[in-house]
């Protein structure tokens, strides 16, 4: 196997510890995929952007108003920059289910778009130093 097959499962896996993390609120599974001084924004979704040491806990805060998140990735394209950085776009749906507690049926809440990430291979493995979302369609707000 080659080292570019290699890191593209790495960089593959990286993305699915994201999502999976973001889901389930796994928060901690986030310091697996970001550098310590990623800068993450999330202004396109409504969210705020900083550094990975405000984001993580404003995601802990601010996602659990949606009980029920699901992420998926698709045509996820990675572009080598060398042989330790890596630029990184990969298309997401995220439905989320945001409760009603008037008795109302539960809102569902949905984005497409598209995560664009610049990894680098530290001692740990490949990292996202960089998260841009972009949003390329929303529904139910």
């Amino acid at each position: 196997m080659t080292q570019q097959i290699q890191d593209r499962f790495n960089i593959e896996d990286a993305l699915i510890r994201y999502t999976r993390a973001i889901d389930s609120g796994e928060w901690d599974v986030l310091d697996t995929v970001f550098t310590p001084d990623a800068r993450i924004d999330y202004t396109a979704s409504g969210g705020i952007e900083g550094d990975f040491d405000t984001i993580k806990p404003w995601l802990a805060e601010n996602l659990p108003i949606f009980p029920r998140r699901m992420h998926s990735l698709h045509q996820i394209a990675i572009d080598h920059d060398g042989p330790d950085r890596a630029e990184v776009a990969a298309y997401f749906h995220n439905p989320m289910v945001l409760p009603r507690g008037d008795g109302q049926p539960d809102l569902l809440v949905e984005f497409g778009g598209i995560y664009h990430h610049s990894f680098l291979r530290t001692a740990e493995g490949w990292r996202s130093r960089r998260l841009q979302e972009e949003v390329c369609w929303k529904r139910g707000l």
